[in-house]
């Protein structure tokens, strides 16, 4: 499948092709494939409500193979989430790999590694286990109640558990800032 040369439309064609292969009729209708020239370290970006796959112009600088397998990578997860209806999954998780493989691309990674510019964030929140201290750093602040995997998977079955709820600590010490 050459890709690079093709306009907007045949590119949607072709990826709506595969979803119509797959029996996602309702997917392969509402599919677009855009150019999003705002992408600068992401390869390629997937929205799966609204059925938009975006493709960072710089992929036609690695040619034909790199488009493809990006554009396959993106329509696997609109797959992926077509195919989980409502329930919520991972974005990397078991139901987007086992699209990767009915797309012909078993054993994508996550990631490119492609040498496109990448960007750092200041991880500038700290939370941290009220039990056994262990601590993770965010770029941004939790929006809802979490809890420590390990002490929940040990001491409640998996399950959140409140004596185990993330504690927000000062976000000075987590960036080495002065408070």
């Amino acid at each position: 499948m050459e890709v690079r040369g093709l306009p907007d439309e045949e590119r949607t064609r072709l990826a709506s092709a595969e979803a119509h292969r797959l029996g996602l009729r309702s997917l392969a209708s509402d599919l677009r494939v855009v150019w999003n020239p705002r992408l600068r370290s992401t390869a390629g970006r997937a929205w799966p409500g609204q059925g938009v796959i975006e493709l960072n112009p710089r992929l036609r600088e690695f040619g034909d193979d790199e488009i493809r397998r990006t554009l396959l990578h993106e329509l696997a997860h609109l797959v992926a989430h077509a195919r989980a209806g409502r329930k919520r999954i991972a974005p990397h998780g078991p139901e987007w790999r086992f699209a990767c493989a009915d797309l012909g691309i078993a054993g994508e990674s996550a990631r490119h590694r492609l040498p496109l510019p990448r960007s750092r964030q200041k991880r500038r929140f700290r939370y941290e286990c009220p039990v056994c201290g262990t601590g993770i750093e965010r770029v941004r602040r939790l929006r809802r109640a979490a809890a420590c995997f390990t002490c929940c998977k040990a001491h409640a079955g998996g399950r959140f558990d409140k004596r185990f709820q993330l504690v927000e600590r000062d976000h000075c010490a987590a960036t080495g800032l002065d408070p």
